[in-house]
């Protein structure tokens, strides 16, 4: 299975889209993915308030655990780091028009009124996965390259 696929398959089944694209890369980084789908939990819908796309921030958990930095004196980590945050989250934002989760929807998820243009409109279940797909397609060729 891809990492597309995987990705896909665990947003199918209700996780949220930062949890389905970490958990996408866990195991092959490793964590398990009940660890991922854990940590990535409270990222989705940027955050719940509409700021960063929960697909991002699970793909830049993806990033950091290949190449963040956990030695205070590794500062190549640290550069490297930076350098690959930078590329995903201008990728994206070429790729989509935004990172940003209120702006890629259209409203404001921090909102009863938010919300519900968001489950009328269907964006979790048509809109999203796409979001999805493209954080997963970036952060695989990153973590390939």
């Amino acid at each position: 299975m891809t990492h597309i696929e995987k990705a896909n398959e665990l947003f199918g089944k209700k996780f949220h889209c930062s949890q389905a694209v970490f958990a996408a890369f866990a195991e092959e980084l490793g964590i398990t993915q009940e660890q991922a789908l854990k940590i990535g939990a409270c990222f989705g819908s940027g955050m719940r308030k509409g700021e960063v796309c929960g697909a991002c921030t699970g793909a830049l958990m993806a990033l950091g655990l290949k190449y963040g930095q956990c030695n205070e004196d590794d500062m190549d980590s640290r550069l490297k780091t930076n350098e690959v945050t930078d590329r995903f989250m201008s990728e994206f934002k070429k790729e989509n028009g935004s990172y940003m989760c209120k702006e890629l929807l259209g409203c404001d998820l921090s909102t009863e009124e938010g919300i519900a243009i968001v489950l009328e409109k269907k964006l979790f279940t048509e809109f999203c996965p796409k979001m999805v797909e493209s954080a997963t397609k970036i952060a695989e060729e990153i973590l390939n390259g």
